[in-house]
């Protein structure tokens, strides 16, 4: 529609005492006043976006006795050793960025590095999370793990014994 069009919409709804009416009932302080709490509302709900997730899929599991998936995460994390992973993990538990991690002993790994297949023997991971925690954990295991490039793997939570997930959500404090 083009502006000329829109002008003459305007001004008929204007001599029709329409747009009169409108503007009287309505005062345009009334109107930014409106707008000014509207957005205020939509910069609180982003703000606040992560707790109210969090609520809302303790709402909906406790509702419908089901669990939404994506919530939850788990990330795989390799260590040269045993003692690596349990330094690694017992931060990652004592600053309650997860609620739960497995370390499985000695697996044996096949990969490239460097154009060439490497042979070796490493401990592995799981790290049971909320998927809003993965990056905080993700930048700590980069920043004291000893490997030049540690696998750091998330997969999303698909389902899950409703029970476990609150009780995750219950050890890992909200965002």
């Amino acid at each position: 529609m083009s502006l000329a069009a829109v002008r003459r919409i305007m001004e008929w709804m204007y001599q029709r005492c329409y747009l009169k009416e409108w503007c009287s009932h309505y005062n345009l302080r009334s109107l930014f006043l409106r707008f000014f709490i509207f957005c205020l509302l939509v910069v609180l709900c982003a703000s606040m976006y992560p707790g109210l997730w969090s609520v809302g899929v303790q709402l909906h599991a406790a509702v419908t006795g089901s669990y939404l998936p994506g919530h939850h995460s788990v990330l795989l994390v390799n260590c040269p050793n045993e003692q690596a992973a349990k330094d690694i993990g017992r931060v990652i538990m004592e600053r309650k960025m997860a609620a739960s991690i497995n370390i499985l002993s000695k697996t044996s790994t096949m990969y490239y590095w460097k154009g060439e297949v490497q042979d070796a023997t490493e401990i592995l991971m799981l790290v049971k999370t909320k998927t809003s925690r993965i990056q905080k954990i993700m930048e700590y295991v980069r920043s004291v793990h000893p490997y030049e490039n540690p696998e750091l793997l998330s997969f999303l939570v698909e389902e899950g014994s409703v029970a476990y997930m609150k009780w995750m959500d219950e050890a890992i404090p909200d965002d």
